[in-house]
C-alpha cells in the first residue's frame, strides 16, 4: 500500500506535484530525489511489462513549457541512462506527440513532463506505452517502486539522444490536411485562409509555424505562441472563459476565418469561428461527432456525463448516431469507447466536454492538435460548398442558461459521504416523482418539464477531490434558479456537505 507521502502524487492516471516555489502555502514536494525514484519506478515497471532487461529499453521523454520542466527531464534522463536505457530527448513537445513516438519511432515507452493547465508551480509525469496511457493501477505500482526505493540494475551503454520528433509529428498533420482538402494547389491547401492560433505560451506554438504556415495559411493573427512557463497572458485551458475570450478577440481583431486554442501540453483543443463564436464544450462535441459519424453512420459517440440534452438530441436525431454518456474523466471516456469497440459496437469517437477528444482512427489518443486539424479540414471542405463550420451544427439546441455549483464534502471519508448523498438523492427523486435519467452511468441526473424548470441537474462525486459538482441547465430564462431551488431543498437535509 502507498503511504500518505507517495499517495499524494497520484492524480488519476498521472503523477502530479508542486515542483517549484512561488505560491504561498504550497511547499515543493516534487523534488529531484522524488522524481528520480519515480523515474526508476517507471523503468522497472516498463521492463517488467515488455519482458526486457532495462538496457534493451528505448524511452522518449518530452516536456511542456513550464519552468521546472528542463530540470525534471534532466533528472529522469540520468536515471534512465544509468539503467542502460536509450533515451530520446524530444525537448519541448506536446503530450500526444510523445505517445506517437511509440508508434513512429518504436519506443517501448514515453514520458511527458506536464501538469496540463495547472499553475506554473506545478508539474507532473505522464507515461505511455504503445497501448496508450497508463491506468491508475500502473501509476500505483510505479509509486510503490519509488516508495520502496527499488532501483534498476546499472548497465553500461545507456545514452541520451537529442531528437526532433515534433518536426515529424507536424509533417503528419500537414499530410492529413493536404489529403483531406485535396485542393488544386495540393501542397498549399490553406492558401487564402487566415487562421489564428492561441498557444497560451504552452507547447502548442508549433501548430502555427510548422503545420499551418507551410500549407499557405496566414497565421498573423496568432497570439502567445512563445513558450513561457509562467503563463503571463491567460491560463492555458480551453475550458476557461479568459482563454476563450483571448482567441475570440484574436480572431475578430485580425479578421481570421477561424481560431484554435490549446492547453499547455496540447492534448486538449478548442476553436472559434470567424465571428468569434466559441466552439467548445457541447458545441465542440457536436462538431466532432458530426465529423466522426460521416464515415460511421449509426455509430456511437461516448461523452462524459455532463453533456446537454440538446446534444443528445443532435447526435441521435440529426446525425443518426447513438449518444453514450459515461463518467467524467477523459481516461474513463476513452476506456469506455475501447470497451464498446471490443464488444463489436461501432464507436469512432470518445470526447469529454473539457476538450479531450479521442478518435478511433487516431489510436483513441486525446490530441488537441489532431482535433483542430479535423476541424480545419472540414472548414476548407465546406468552403467549397459555400458553407461554414457553423452550418455543421446549425440544428444543435443549446440551453438558455447553465451553471455549475461545487459543494465541498466536509467528512474525512469523502467518497463514502458523497455516495451516501447520491443514494439519498435517488430515493428522494423517486418519492417526489422526479424524472430520473435512464442512461446515467455516473451520479444522479434528473429532468424537469416546462413550468418546473424546463431542464435538468446532475449531481456527481468528483473523481479525486472532496467535491460534489452539480451541473444545471435550462431551456428558459430563470429556469436554472427554479431547478437549483428544488435541489437545495434536498441538499439542506444532508449531513457532511457545505451548503
Amino acid at each position: 500500500m502507498l503511504n500518505e507521502y507517495w499517495k499524494q502524487f497520484k492524480s488519476g492516471t498521472d503523477i502530479r506535484g508542486i515542483a517549484t516555489d512561488g505560491v504561498e502555502g504550497e511547499d515543493v514536494n516534487l523534488t529531484d530525489e522524488a522524481v528520480k525514484k519515480m523515474s526508476a519506478g517507471f523503468v522497472l515497471w516498463l521492463a517488467n511489462k515488455m519482458g526486457k532487461t532495462t538496457d534493451k529499453l528505448v524511452i522518449s521523454i518530452g516536456r511542456d513549457s513550464r519552468i521546472s520542466g528542463s530540470s525534471i527531464v534532466a533528472a529522469c534522463s540520468e536515471v534512465m541512462k544509468e539503467a542502460g536505457v536509450r533515451v530520446l530527448d524530444c525537448g519541448l513537445a506536446s503530450t500526444p506527440s510523445m505517445f506517437m513516438t511509440t508508434v513512429d519511432l518504436g519506443c517501448d515507452g514515453a514520458l511527458q513532463i506536464t501538469a496540463s493547465h495547472h499553475p506554473f508551480n506545478r508539474n507532473g509525469l505522464k507515461f505511455f506505452t504503445r497501448e496508450g496511457g497508463l491506468e491508475g493501477s500502473d501509476i500505483e505500482q510505479i509509486l510503490l517502486y519509488a516508495q520502496n526505493d527499488e532501483q534498476p540494475k546499472s548497465f553500461d551503454g545507456g545514452e541520451i539522444i537529442p531528437t526532433d520528433y515534433m518536426s515529424d509529428y507536424s509533417a503528419r498533420l500537414r499530410k492529413m490536411i493536404m489529403e483531406g482538402v485535396n485542393s488544386d494547389d495540393y501542397e498549399h491547401p490553406l492558401k487564402g485562409f487566415k487562421i489564428a492560433v492561441d498557444a497560451g505560451n504552452g507547447a502548442g506554438g508549433f501548430y502555427a509555424s510548422k503545420v499551418l504556415k507551410p500549407l499557405g495559411a496566414d497565421v498573423s493573427g496568432s497570439v502567445y505562441l512563445e513558450p513561457d512557463g509562467m503563463f503571463p497572458n491567460h491560463v492555458p485551458n480551453p475550458e476557461a472563459k479568459e482563454a476563450m475570450d483571448s482567441i475570440s478577440k484574436a480572431v475578430l481583431s485580425s479578421g481570421s476565418d477561424m481560431g484554435v486554442i490549446f492547453d499547455t501540453d496540447v492534448d486538449r483543443g478548442g476553436a472559434v469561428d470567424g465571428k468569434g463564436h466559441e466552439i467548445n464544450r457541447n458545441r465542440l462535441v457536436a462538431m466532432a461527432a458530426a465529423i466522426a459519424l460521416e464515415n460511421n453512420p449509426g455509430g456511437t459517440v461516448v461523452t462524459d456525463s455532463t453533456t446537454s440534452s440538446g446534444l443528445k438530441e443532435f447526435i441521435e436525431s440529426d446525425l443518426g448516431g447513438v449518444h453514450h454518456r459515461f463518467k467524467r474523466g477523459y481516461k474513463n471516456v476513452i476506456n469506455e469507447a475501447l470497451r464498446l469497440n471490443k464488444e463489436g459496437v461501432d464507436c469512432p469517437l470518445a470526447i469529454e466536454t473539457s476538450g479531450h477528444a479521442a478518435m478511433r482512427e487516431n489510436y483513441f489518443l486525446d490530441d488537441g492538435a489532431y482535433l483542430c486539424t479535423k476541424l480545419i479540414i472540414k472548414m476548407a471542405q465546406l468552403r467549397k460548398e459555400s458553407k461554414s463550420l457553423e452550418d455543421l451544427i446549425a440544428s444543435l439546441k443549446e440551453p438558455v442558461e447553465s451553471r455549475e455549483i461545487r459543494f465541498k464534502i466536509t467528512e474525512h471519508d469523502f467518497k463514502t459521504c458523497g455516495n451516501r448523498v447520491l443514494e439519498n438523492l435517488e430515493a428522494y427523486a423517486k418519492e417526489h416523482n422526479w424524472q430520473l435519467a435512464d442512461d446515467s452511468r455516473e451520479g444522479v441526473r434528473i429532468s424537469f418539464v416546462k413550468g418546473e424548470g424546463d431542464g435538468w441537474f446532475m449531481l456527481r462525486l468528483s473523481v479525486h477531490d472532496p467535491i460534489l459538482p452539480m451541473n444545471v441547465e435550462s431551456d428558459v430564462e430563470g429556469g436554472v434558479d427554479i431547478i437549483v431551488n428544488k435541489a437545495m431543498k434536498f441538499l439542506k437535509t444532508q449531513n457532511g456537505i457545505e451548503i
